[in-house]
């Protein structure tokens, strides 16, 4: 048996053999689509979406924005 099969079943028997692990994995999981999920419908709202027509305008004003030099740095 190569390594990597050793490492992949040893990973394999862990998990299967878990008890605590899985309700921690399920409160982990939960709490990522919470995250990722939830809150981003709510509180990020798709900005370039609701300014901007077309993608043309869109890729126009990041490109603005990400290449915009700082002019208040002058001293």
């Amino acid at each position: 048996m190569s390594v990597i099969k050793k490492i992949f079943w040893f990973y394999v028997d862990g998990f299967r053999n878990m008890t605590l692990g899985r309700q921690l994995w399920i409160i982990i999981l939960l709490k990522l689509f919470i995250l990722f999920a939830i809150l981003r419908l709510f509180f990020f709202p798709d900005f370039l979406k609701s300014r901007f027509k077309n993608d043309a305008d869109r890729s126009d004003y990041v490109i603005e924005q990400i290449t915009q030099t700082k002019s208040n740095n002058n001293d």
